[in-house]
């Protein structure tokens, strides 16, 4: 079985368009999992979630970004913050104006109850017995700190002790990583393989993976994919979205 693993499209329908493409191009894949972060903030929220739909054998899990959009809750900083440190405030008044856009958006496309249905994780197990927990940041969670390079081998085993499962693939970092740690019940390996959108690495293309399994295994293949990443920040300014240069900045050479 071939399982096709995206995470952090944030609403970039160029990005998400690219990667299906090259996924066609690879034969397709018998599943496919978005780990979250489906449609804040990018220009194209509804092209994102409408596109979703003509992907066959799709399962999609939550991120932090989408439940903002759904209870109201907002990242980093908060009033509070702002308050201690005025230079926030742009930010803050930022942050604010792109969520709301965001959410009228897909408000007004009939996606926010599909987005509030979300589940929290998705699991498999592949056809060698390998168990597969597929969530946004880290096990029961969808933000925090999620799994990320900078932690150490205590932390990491303390993120996925309990996890029940042999495989952990998460996102919402934008940094790709892999480990494997001893925890009580076995070694688990976790990989966090790189946003769709929105990179936090000098790598500007889109990235997914796809995991090829068997009787006897499991291969798991990173691939890279090139696109338009001038057109988006086009369409940002022209749809005037009111978080453009804060996007552009993770678009942008």
């Amino acid at each position: 079985m071939k399982l096709a693993l995206l995470a952090d499209v944030h609403g970039n329908l160029q990005a998400l368009d690219a990667v299906l493409n090259d996924l066609q191009a690879r034969g397709g894949a018998d599943e496919t999992w978005l780990l979250g972060d489906v449609a804040a903030l990018g220009p194209d929220p509804v092209g994102v979630l409408d596109r979703l739909t003509e992907i066959d054998n799709l399962r999609v899990i939550r991120g932090n970004t989408d439940r903002y959009l759904v209870t109201g809750e907002r990242p980093y900083p908060s009033l509070d913050d702002a308050r201690a440190d005025p230079s926030l405030l742009p930010r803050l008044v930022q942050v604010a104006e792109s969520f709301a856009w965001t959410k009228g958006m897909v408000t007004q496309g009939g996606w926010l109850e599909w987005l509030a249905a979300l589940p929290l994780e998705l699991r498999l197990t592949l056809p060698d017995g390998t168990r597969i927990l597929g969530v946004h940041a880290s096990p029961g969670e969808d933000d925090g700190e999620g799994i990320r390079e900078t932690q150490s081998a205590i932390e990491l085993q303390e993120l996925l002790a309990g996890c029940d499962a042999d495989l952990v693939l998460v996102g919402h970092t934008h940094r790709p990583f892999e480990a494997t740690v001893e925890t009580e019940a076995g070694p688990v390996r976790a990989v966090n393989f790189g946003p769709v959108s929105m990179h936090q690495t000098e790598e500007k293309r889109a990235i997914y993976t796809l995991i090829d399994a068997d009787p006897t295994g499991y291969r798991l293949e990173r691939h890279f994919v090139p696109y338009d990443r001038q057109k988006t920040i086009a369409e940002l300014e022209r749809f005037q979205h009111p978080g453009a240069s804060f996007i552009a900045s993770f678009l942008a050479d």
